[in-house]
C-alpha cells in the first residue's frame, strides 16, 4: 500500500479507498472460507455413500453369480481403494484451500490494522496540530480579510 502525502498525512481518500478494499477482500476470504466448509460436508457424505455402497456389497449374496467367486469382492475392494484415495486427495486439496485462505484473511487484517493505525497517527497528529491553534489572535494582526476590507488601509 502506497499513499500521497500531502501536507498533514496521507491522502484520506487514497486510505479510505484501500480501507474499504480490504473490507472487500476480508468478506471474499469469508465467503471462500464458507466454501470451503461447505465443500468438506460435501466430502463427508461422498465418504458415507462409498461406505454404505461397500457395505451393500458386503450383504450380497453373491455366490449364484455367473462370475467366479472373489472376483466381485476384488472389484468392491477395488472401488474402495479408489474412493479412500479420492477422499484423501480431496481432504488434501480443501486443507491446502484452508490453510491459504486463512494466510490471506491474516495478511488482509494485517494490512487493514496497519492502515487503521497509520490513519489513527494521522488523526491524532492533526488533533494536536488544530489543538495548538486555539489560543486567541490579537486584535492588530493583520488577516487576510482585513487586507481586502474598501476603504482600509493595510496595517
Amino acid at each position: 500500500m502506497r499513499f500521497s502525502i500531502v501536507n498533514i498525512g496521507y491522502d484520506q481518500q487514497q486510505v479510505d479507498s484501500c480501507l474499504n478494499e480490504l473490507g472487500i477482500r476480508l468478506s471474499r476470504l469469508a465467503a471462500r472460507a464458507e466454501g470451503v466448509a461447505a465443500a468438506g460436508r460435501e466430502w463427508d457424505e461422498i465418504r458415507e455413500e462409498a461406505a454404505g455402497l461397500c457395505g451393500v456389497l458386503q450383504r450380497l449374496d453373491l455366490g449364484e453369480s455367473t462370475r467366479p467367486d472373489g472376483v466381485a469382492e476384488r472389484e468392491a475392494a477395488e472401488l474402495l481403494v479408489r474412493a479412500r484415495l479420492e477422499l484423501d486427495s480431496a481432504r488434501e486439496e480443501a486443507r491446502q484451500v484452508r490453510k491459504q485462505v486463512y494466510a490471506e484473511a491474516v495478511q488482509a487484517r494485517r494490512d487493514f490494522e496497519a492502515a487503521l493505525y497509520a490513519r489513527q497517527c494521522r488523526a491524532a497528529r492533526a488533533d494536536e496540530i488544530l489543538g495548538g491553534l486555539t489560543g486567541p489572535v490579537p486584535a492588530d494582526t493583520p488577516t487576510a480579510a482585513s487586507a481586502a476590507a474598501p476603504g482600509r488601509a493595510p496595517g
